[in-house]
């Protein structure tokens, strides 16, 4: 059975579907040698900045406005972003939101997401416990659930990324996207088909996309780790999967040392706060696990910001 792949055409409707409602966000140039490297500048797509503090409104704008808010409002299971960027979603278009999250949320994004007006249930200690108990609550009620990655209109959302972090760096060899359940770089892959090179960077406890490319489909992983509240769903999305396989992408691990290097280095040289898996992608590349080639030019996208900044090693 096929599964559906959002195309560019679905990105660019979907740009036009939220272009009032999110941020275009802007992209920063990091040195070289600030990464100890030789080579080329790296820009940096700077997606912490949208509403909510991660790149997830996009997503839940485009499936809440092209599906339309049922009376019971909309609900979703969330470790944090996602649960944010719903009840930004409701309290914007004056609806009602349940959210579900697991007992590990991190503190700072469970107020978030009270203070947004959102009711929230703690549900399990994973976020696939919390998935589970969204989704019968989703078919009692019949609330309209916004998946935090694995629909199609929430991942043509999140490939709008692609097309603005493209109008802003046309001629980008390569891409550098952190992985959770894969709807990021889903729709990243989508937007930029065969003319960019894709990589899909995951934390060491949390390797997702890394499982399911070598058993040829999604499979069920253990997580866990510092960046698992964002990057830890247990098995990739079946679109995304899709994406992934149609258009090559890639898979590099990084160790979780490396992703506080990242956060530190994003702090110390551009003032810019990073949660551990907003910083998982450019780990990939100070920590080497990703090495460009001379004259390659690379692409960063800097997803998340929600964490306590005192957390970040100076």
């Amino acid at each position: 059975m096929s599964v559906e792949v959002p195309s560019r055409r679905d990105i660019a409707a979907a740009a036009d579907t939220v272009s009032a409602s999110i941020r275009e966000t802007p992209v920063v140039t990091l040195e070289a040698d600030d990464l100890a490297l030789s080579g080329e500048p790296v820009s940096l797509k700077l997606e912490q900045l949208q509403h909510t503090g991660s790149f997830k409104p996009r997503g839940a704008f485009n499936r809440a406005l092209t599906v339309g808010e049922p009376p019971a409002g909309l609900i979703a299971a969330s470790g944090g972003n996602h649960g944010l960027a719903v009840a930004h979603v409701a309290r914007s278009r004056r609806v009602h939101a349940e959210i579900f999250v697991p007992e590990t949320v991190p503190p700072i994004k469970l107020s978030a997401i009270r203070q947004l007006g959102a009711e929230v249930t703690l549900a399990g200690p994973t976020y696939d416990d919390a998935r589970q108990a969204c989704e019968a609550r989703a078919a009692e009620t019949g609330a309209l659930l916004i998946h935090a990655y694995d629909q199609p209109d929430v991942m043509a959302g999140a490939g709008t990324v692609g097309l603005e972090f493209e109008k802003q760096v046309p001629d980008l060899d390569t891409l550098l996207v952190a992985v959770g359940g894969g709807g990021l770089i889903g729709g990243m892959a989508a937007w930029y088909g065969p003319d960019v090179r894709v990589v899909g960077v995951e934390p060491e406890g949390c390797p997702t996309m890394a499982a399911a490319l070598a058993a040829g489909e999604p499979v069920a992983v253990q997580v866990g780790g510092l960046a698992v509240d964002s990057l830890g769903a247990r098995e990739l999305g079946t679109h995304a999967f899709a994406s992934i396989s149609k258009h090559g992408v890639e898979a590099v691990l990084v160790a979780e040392a490396a992703i506080r290097d990242a956060q530190a280095l994003l702090w110390d040289r551009l003032r810019i706060v990073a949660e551990p898996g907003g910083a998982t992608a450019l780990a990939a590349l100070a920590a080497g696990a990703y090495v460009a080639q001379p004259g390659e030019r690379v692409g960063v996208v800097i997803c998340g910001a929600n964490t306590d900044p005192s957390t970040i090693r100076r």
